[in-house]
């Protein structure tokens, strides 16, 4: 399975300005999937889409064993160095080198869009444990915030047919019968950024970092216009929902 050119192309380039500026997961949410899932040492976590692995990093908290694939190579390098207690594996989620009925938690965060998800719901199914638990997790920027729309405007003509996590990633859940509902939760948090990790937070969005050097300086020129010299707040909402296998 190929990677969407947007996401191979863009994050390869722009991992750096990922890892800077995309936010960290709330502990309130990490706390409600460690509980909910019953992560604890012994248990065997797989993170599929990884990125430069905040979420891998996020889970450690849980003493489980952490598996973290990541077909995008300046993701994994990032990946590699900031969670060296993970196993880093260069795979997609449609074909994951793992056994059969091996992992107790399947988690993907901000990566569920990118996938085929028929194909991606199969190979998690293959993977899990009989009791094994699925949690979709996505900081969603909070639409209600006027900098969040600011950001939105600048991006949205760059968008074009990008995948996006806007409710799409659910309906493979309605075409696929392996996974049932098994509890959400969402949990709106503040992060404080400066004028260089909001460039940077919007320079790490796919379709943005994929962008020739000329049109991708013109954003960061506009980003750098609205952000000013002082810190600003950048809300956000984190979702997570957990399936189990039904």
């Amino acid at each position: 399975m190929t990677v969407h050119e947007a996401a191979s192309r863009g994050f390869d380039r722009e991992a750096a300005a990922y890892e800077r500026g995309r936010p960290e997961y709330p502990g309130e949410a990490i706390a409600w999937l460690v509980k909910q899932a019953g992560l604890a040492t012994g248990r065997v976590v797989a993170d599929i889409g990884a990125g430069t692995g905040k979420l891998t990093r996020a889970l450690a908290i849980s003493g489980a064993t952490l598996i973290a694939v990541e077909p995008v190579a300046g993701m994994r390098e990032i990946l590699a160095r900031r969670v060296p207690q993970a196993r880093v594996i260069d795979a997609t989620a449609e074909d994951l080198p793992l056994a059969d009925a091996s992992v107790d938690l399947v988690v993907v965060g901000q990566a569920f869009h990118w996938f085929d998800g028929r194909r991606a719901l199969a190979e998690f199914a293959r993977v899990l444990k009989r009791d094994g638990r699925l949690a979709i997790v996505y900081n969603r920027r909070d639409r209600e915030d006027p900098l969040m729309r600011e950001l939105e405007r600048i991006m949205v003509p760059y968008r074009r047919d990008t995948p996006s996590h806007r409710g799409e990633w659910r309906e493979a859940f309605k075409r696929e019968g392996s996974f049932a509902l098994a509890g959400e939760v969402a949990v709106p948090f503040v992060e404080l950024r400066h004028r260089a990790e909001l460039v940077d937070r919007v320079v790490s969005v796919s379709f943005i970092a994929a962008l020739p050097d000329a049109e991708k300086s013109a954003v960061r020129a506009e980003v750098q216009a609205l952000a000013g010299e002082s810190p600003v707040e950048l809300r956000y909402i984190s979702e997570v929902t957990l399936y189990k296998r039904s």
